[in-house]
């Protein structure tokens, strides 16, 4: 299914949490996030909308916020950051038609659609293809044949997985099309595809995770999870 096709918002039945679009609206989530939730509001009414809340909410607090003088030193600094190209947050464009699985944010950081991306196996049929992100995360595309399982694993920090093609489940819940999971450091799971078709996701962490098994240990810094 196209992520754009007979997708409604009924559909969604996991979303973002507040704390991560009030960081994504204040632009202080880490550029890798930054995709993950870019795609998903691109994805889903009803974050799109709550987003915007807070955009308003922040102009609000900014126009009723007293002046405050600047350091001498302010403008030279910003000029700096510019020059240097500090990473933006990508911004959600309206949900429009276009012929692949993928997002507008996601779209333009792949280069096009599925055979566009380089995958790299790590086995078993599991494929990843790491995307070129700012430092302070890491985000990657996953492909995950249908029926086949991660190796069981848990966290150091946040990980947020944006489902675009197919379904997984864990010991937690189900997610499809469209769908984000939160995992943090309380969770360990072992996220399995759903039969039918492989599974591919857009996933983004900040702290390499902790896996039980010796093969994905050893193979973890190579592959970079």
């Amino acid at each position: 299914m196209r992520w754009d096709e007979n997708l409604k918002m009924t559909d969604i039945n996991h979303h973002l949490t507040d704390a991560l679009l009030m960081a994504y609206s204040a632009g202080s989530l880490p550029e890798g996030f930054g995709l993950v939730v870019a795609s998903h509001i691109s994805m889903c009414d009803e974050c799109r909308a709550r987003m915007e809340s807070f955009d308003a909410l922040g102009g609000t607090i900014l126009e009723n916020t007293e002046d405050t003088a600047l350091a001498p030193e302010s403008f030279g600094a910003t000029l700096e950051r510019i020059a240097k190209g500090a990473a933006a947050a990508p911004a959600p464009p309206a949900p429009k038609e276009r012929p692949t699985i993928f997002p507008g944010p996601l779209v333009d950081y792949v280069g096009g659609d599925l055979d566009q991306v380089k995958w790299r196996s790590y086995g078993i049929g599991l494929k990843q293809a790491l995307l070129p992100v700012a430092r302070g995360s890491t985000v990657r595309l996953l492909y995950i044949p249908a029926g086949m399982a991660v190796p069981d694993h848990g966290h150091r920090g946040t990980e947020l997985t944006l489902v675009l093609q197919g379904a997984f489940h864990d010991e937690s819940d189900h997610f499809g099309p469209g769908d984000i999971e939160v995992a943090d450091q309380d969770v360990f799971h072992t996220p399995t595809a759903d039969q039918g078709q492989p599974c591919i996701c857009l996933a983004a962490t900040d702290a390499p995770l902790r896996f039980k098994d010796l093969l994905p240990r050893i193979a973890q810094p190579f592959l970079r999870i």
